[in-house]
């Protein structure tokens, strides 16, 4: 499996997004960071903008809602055999963990990358977050306290699928940015390995 993390939206590096892709250009859009969000249509618009800039670089965009999957992780298992590129967006890092957790979709992203099958993983800010050992210190930008799901558990653990925290947003022009600097400051006390992105950057895995 291959990696496109960006920070922001689809990034500055869409030529190697492209040469990144496999041959089945069907993304799964996962929009679950979002879950939280009680602004429906400020979301849709976000999402609409997502999946068309996705599909502007050759993608054939399907949004895969994880609730519908809560519980059923065969179910996903089977409906992600259909895709070769996941597409995860920002939003709330422990909304999303948790969404993954309750669909099952973490063990299934582990068990694609120990198969080593032709994908692509991509995403931005939460969804590039989430992929970190842990989400300690991550509260500091994301609200730990939003429970959009019946199951109201926190889920600290990350996928541990890179070695090292992704700080989204650093030094740009998003209002999240200040916070970002605040959690730099905790990954750097507690020793923790971090890489920080500005807007438009992207870390790419091969």
């Amino acid at each position: 499996m291959k990696f496109y993390l960006s920070s922001y939206k689809i990034g500055n590096e869409t030529d190697k997004l492209k040469a990144l892709a496999p041959a089945n250009k069907k993304a799964a859009y996962i929009p679950n960071a979002l879950d939280y969000s009680t602004d429906l249509e400020r979301r849709k618009e976000s999402e609409e903008n997502d999946m068309a800039q996705l599909k502007n670089v050759g993608l054939d965009v399907e949004q895969l809602d994880l609730r519908d999957y809560f519980g059923k992780k065969e179910d996903l298992k089977k409906k992600l055999d259909e895709f070769g590129v996941i597409w995860a967006r920002g939003g709330n890092v422990f909304v999303l963990r948790q969404a993954m957790k309750l669909s099952g979709f973490d063990t299934i992203l582990k068990e694609l990358i120990d198969k080593k099958a032709d994908m692509l993983y991509g995403g931005y800010s939460a969804g590039v977050c989430v992929l970190a050992p842990s989400l300690k210190g991550m509260d500091i930008v994301d609200d730990v306290n939003a429970k959009p799901y019946e199951d109201k558990e926190t889920v600290w653990e990350g996928l541990n699928i890179i070695d090292y925290v992704i700080e989204p947003h650093y030094k740009s022009e998003h209002p999240e940015s200040e916070l970002v600097n605040k959690e730099i400051e905790y990954m750097i006390d507690n020793k923790i390995l971090f890489k920080a992105l500005r807007d438009g950057e992207v870390i790419t895995i091969e």
